[in-house]
């Protein structure tokens, strides 16, 4: 996988089949808050009366995982990376309708 805006490679496992990790940098990480949009809300609303997906809300989880990604591969260059390492991405609430993104991982350089 490479980073959405980037040629970083961003891998889920603690190694790169082939390449070798010449050094680690270490933990890098992006977070983004989003809260819920009154008119989203309503419309969810409905659509929970005759079910189905809810666009609203899977479009603004979709945005905000694509930002934090964003923001850890900028931590990760930042660092001098050109590889993230062990990548996991964690969603909480933080109050009634804002819930955080986090994405995180190893920063490495590959030989």
């Amino acid at each position: 996988m490479t980073g959405s805006k980037t040629k970083m490679l961003i891998c889920t496992t603690d190694g790169v089949a082939g390449r070798e990790i010449h050094q680690v940098i270490g933990l890098v990480r992006g977070s983004t808050v989003r809260s819920k949009h009154v008119g989203t809300d309503i419309v969810a609303g409905l659509k929970s009366i005759v079910g189905g997906e809810m666009t609203g809300y899977s479009s603004l989880m979709a945005g905000a995982r694509e930002q934090a990604l964003d923001r850890m591969v900028a931590d990760a260059q930042a660092m001098g990376a050109n590889a993230v390492v062990g990548f996991r991405m964690e969603t909480s609430s933080i109050m009634a309708g804002a819930s955080e993104i986090v994405a995180y991982g190893t920063a490495v350089k590959l030989s």
